[in-house]
């Protein structure tokens, strides 16, 4: 593994404060010229690092090998449960959406249940925010009532969090396929006030 790469990298991240392109053109350019086995072990490492801007390289890098290597798909899973910085939670959205592109979105299908049926809110959200915008995904752009099935199905979930990435995916949706996003809210329950919260987010302009 090339340490003096990734010390320049760590040093070049440091110091960002707004946005993630940065950290993520920095991952590339390490999985460009690391072997794969050394970025798993690399990342593991990395997520130990107080600085959320090194543990966010850590999730970039995971992602991008995550469609390869067995197990860091889990890794970025228990990030997602545990890493109490937002914007790290951001970053393991980017990394599952990656692995998804690597894999094919309909090839991971199974996976994106599995997370959507994890309890933990963080878990499911990378899903929903991830994915966005949904149907500008190859398989959902042309199977937008699977996407809508799918990220509604955590329309009334006690975290305020992942119902309004909830509400946003689905307006998002709604600007091509309005008649469908309409089907599904119009059978939502509207005396739930945690359902009408994220009504509010779907009908947002």
């Amino acid at each position: 593994m090339n340490t003096a790469l990734v010390e320049e990298s760590i040093q070049k991240i440091l110091n960002i404060e707004n946005g993630f392109k940065e950290i993520e053109a920095e991952a590339t350019v390490i999985f460009k010229k690391t072997s794969i086995p050394s970025i798993f072990a690399l990342s593991t490492s990395l997520l130990l690092n107080d600085a959320y801007q090194v543990r966010s390289l850590a999730v970039f890098l995971l992602g991008n090998v995550a469609s390869a290597e067995q197990g860091a798909l889990e890794i970025i899973r228990d990030q997602a449960r545990k890493d109490g910085n937002w914007r790290v939670q951001e970053v393991v959205a980017k990394a599952f959406d990656k692995y998804c592109q690597d894999k094919g979105y309909e090839t991971a299908l199974a996976d994106i249940e599995d997370w959507l049926s994890d309890p933990h809110p963080n878990v499911c959200r990378a899903v929903t925010e991830g994915l966005r915008i949904w149907t500008g995904r190859p398989y959902f752009k042309t199977h937008p009532e699977i996407a809508i099935r799918l990220i509604s199905h955590h329309k009334a979930n006690p975290s305020e969090y992942l119902r309004k990435s909830v509400g946003n995916a689905l307006r998002d949706i709604s600007r091509k396929f309005p008649e469908l996003v309409l089907a599904e809210t119009t059978n939502w329950e509207k005396k739930n006030p945690l359902i009408t919260l994220t009504l509010k987010h779907v009908l947002h302009r």
